[in-house]
């Protein structure tokens, strides 16, 4: 396959994928208007993830506090991978599946959003840090992919990308991370 081929096939299954989220409008609207609720009630949202999707968290995370489209106040939200002082040491004395629920432990509270980013929904960080947000009382957000894995059934809402494809997966995350973002700050 020559680079021309490889990249409109990438492109073609990028288009299907995308394409597919049409099915999952009304769960991604009910995710937003979560999201407005927590950040008008004084909550916040709490982002984790791992590789790729750690990337995700801080870039939505980002989003969030600083601003997506239009001229706010900055919004609370924290991405849970950027602290390797916390990482390192949660992962040394606990052990690395237990990273992200040491922190949801220590800074969530029953009004935030907890989302947990994992391609498969079967990371074992991720899977430890919803059930203890669940735990507290947290709304949780799964964005996975495949079958949905662990996190289908621990989440309120789990946005199960329609692909196996990890990329593909990936794309789409963040995608609909920038749809909440703007679906968060819209004016009334």
């Amino acid at each position: 396959m020559n680079n021309i081929e490889l990249l409109r096939n990438a492109l073609a299954d990028h288009q299907v994928v995308m394409n597919n989220l049409q099915d999952m409008l009304p769960q991604i609207s009910a995710v937003a208007e979560r999201m407005r609720t927590c950040l008008t009630q004084g909550g916040k949202i709490l982002l984790m993830g791992n590789g790729g999707s750690a990337a995700d968290s801080q870039h939505i995370a980002a989003e969030i506090v600083g601003r997506y489209k239009r001229e706010r106040k900055g919004l609370p939200a924290i991405a849970l991978t950027t602290d390797t002082s916390i990482l390192t040491s949660v992962a040394n004395d606990y052990g690395y599946e237990y990273i992200f629920s040491r922190q949801v432990e220590a800074l969530c509270g029953p009004l935030d959003v907890v989302i947990g980013l994992s391609t498969s929904g079967n990371s074992p960080n991720v899977v430890r840090g919803i059930e203890t947000a669940k735990e507290i009382g947290a709304t949780t957000v799964g964005m996975t992919g495949g079958s949905g894995g662990k996190l289908t059934a621990l989440c309120d809402f789990n946005l199960v990308m329609p692909s196996s494809d990890t990329p593909r997966i990936q794309e789409a995350h963040i995608f609909i991370g920038h749809v909440l973002c703007e679906l968060a700050e819209a004016e009334d």
